[in-house]
């Protein structure tokens, strides 16, 4: 199990795959690692998803997770040069390095592969940034739709990637329909800033 670049696509990608997208540097010398997955947890609760397979709001698009690594790190266990050789493009984001590499595996000291996946948690607690930004980190009923709470409160969807054995599935919040809420979320928006 070798990671090839060029091995995968977004316009490719299906349900089950996972796509280590790009590395972008930031600030501290460090990478950003972007990954991308299809996740259709929601035909797992609801049937909502399926219902409206025709809608772009509802369109199976890829989920991001970002990770920040050092570079040495990251060319170790990925076994891909991040290093200053790399043939890192000028973006509008900058460094860019495009790597397009299907169902990514992180090696071992002894050079054995684990594939890594995403991993999604919903919450109804927001970390510090999303409770400042509320209106736009919460889960929302379509791109530009309504806020989706659950018992009442927003509910934030947060990805990180995980190796393969260590994932221990997706945690899906059931949302509450419009006769569920007990309050109004706009009540709760003021009272969390």
């Amino acid at each position: 199990m070798e990671n090839q670049l060029n091995s995968g696509s977004l316009d490719t990608l299906i349900l089950g795959q996972t796509l280590l997208v790009s590395a972008r540097k930031v600030s501290g010398d460090k990478i950003h690692l972007e990954f991308a997955e299809i996740i259709n947890a929601q035909t797992n609760v609801s049937i909502v998803g399926e219902f409206n397979k025709s809608d772009v709001n509802f369109s199976s698009k890829a989920r991001r997770a970002w990770v920040t690594a050092e570079p040495v790190d990251a060319t170790k266990l990925l076994k891909v040069d991040f290093g200053p050789t790399a043939p890192w493009r000028m973006s509008d984001r900058g460094e860019m390095l495009d790597l397009d590499i299907l169902n990514p595996a992180m090696f071992d000291d002894t050079g054995k592969g684990e594939r890594v996946q995403m991993l999604i948690k919903e919450t109804t607690e927001p970390t510090e940034y999303q409770k400042a930004n509320i209106q736009t980190t919460c889960k929302r009923r379509g791109k530009n739709g309504d806020p989706i709470t659950h018992q009442g409160a927003y509910i934030f969807s947060n990805t990180t990637m995980v190796r393969a054995s260590r994932f221990d599935g997706h945690t899906e919040l059931i949302a509450d329909t419009q006769a569920d809420l007990v309050s109004e979320p706009e009540t709760e928006l003021a009272s969390m800033i």
